[in-house]
């Protein structure tokens, strides 16, 4: 890029958490000597003055809100990062850190990285009105579900990818996805949507979650060139109406509590039916 001239052109971000040396604990997790030593490590393997975003890379149970942010505002302060935000980390945690950088007059979260796919929409409950409501944009990791929504895959036979690779192991992400009969059900939808618009599964896949209320962005994990072109091509479309409802009906998440509570039946009781009462966008 440097030598292209397009730097600036360019929005480069990267994440920090996980330990780099074993049996340091000062190494690794979110505390402010791990922050500072990880962006310096970033920066010099980057070769660049500065990170565009900025982001925890997960929740590390232990290190408070107040550090994390004031930290995170330091290094914005010092110019070496320009936007700043997380990863994986509960909504609960997500909630304290931004109102406490409101509060203090810190450098806002700019966004939140989380799993989002057809197989995995629990995010609608909390994060995605939580984004909305304080002004975060959501960047989707796995919109693919590993590879499961490519239409590579068949509940017999596992094809060449992430989820062959993990088969047989003791990775939980395996038995989430791929040993999950409600997701060849899903898949089973995708399939019939996506010969019914004549597009590839995968670009369906994209298509669907990348107009999703709150997400402002989405994590390709494209190894081949076509693939990447292909994954692209799921902006140039638009589901007709009546088969995103398909695909949202058949991967719609369970409704647990408290959440049961809040559909329009229920806020019609709370009301006593002097107004009018629906759910919220993102349960649909």
């Amino acid at each position: 890029m440097r030598e292209m001239g397009i730097r600036d052109q360019a929005v480069i971000a990267t994440k920090f958490t996980f330990g780099a040396a074993e049996g340091d604990p000062n190494a690794g997790g979110n505390g402010r000597k791990n922050m500072l030593r990880a962006l310096e490590g970033s920066l010099r393997r980057l070769d660049t003055e500065y990170i565009d975003l900025y982001r925890v890379h997960a929740w590390d149970t232990v290190t408070p809100a107040e550090e994390v942010m004031h930290g995170l505002n330091a290094l914005v302060e010092s110019g070496k990062v320009r936007h700043v935000g997380l990863s994986d980390c509960p909504a609960r945690y997500v909630a304290r850190a931004q109102t406490l950088a409101e509060w203090r007059g810190w450098e806002r979260l700019a966004g939140l990285q989380i799993e989002y796919n057809l197989t995995e929409r629990s995010i609608e409950h909390e994060y995605v009105p939580l984004a909305q409501e304080l002004g975060m944009g959501i960047c989707v990791w796995s919109p693919l579900a590993s590879g499961l929504l490519s239409g590579k895959h068949s509940k017999e036979s596992l094809s060449e990818g992430r989820l062959k690779a993990i088969q047989g192991s003791d990775n939980p992400v395996f038995e989430r996805i791929a040993a999950n009969p409600r997701n060849w059900d899903i898949v089973a939808a995708l399939q019939e949507v996506a010969q019914a618009v004549g597009r590839p599964p995968a670009e369906v896949s994209l298509s669907w979650i990348t107009r999703r209320p709150g997400v402002s962005a989405t994590i390709l994990g494209a190894t081949k060139l076509d693939q990447l072109k292909s994954n692209l091509a799921a902006l140039d479309f638009t589901l007709p109406p009546e088969l995103a409802a398909k695909l949202g009906q058949a991967s719609k998440p369970e409704t647990t509590t408290p959440y049961m509570f809040f559909g329009e039946t229920m806020l019609a009781w709370q009301t006593n039916g002097t107004k009018v009462a629906r759910e919220p966008e993102w349960f649909r």
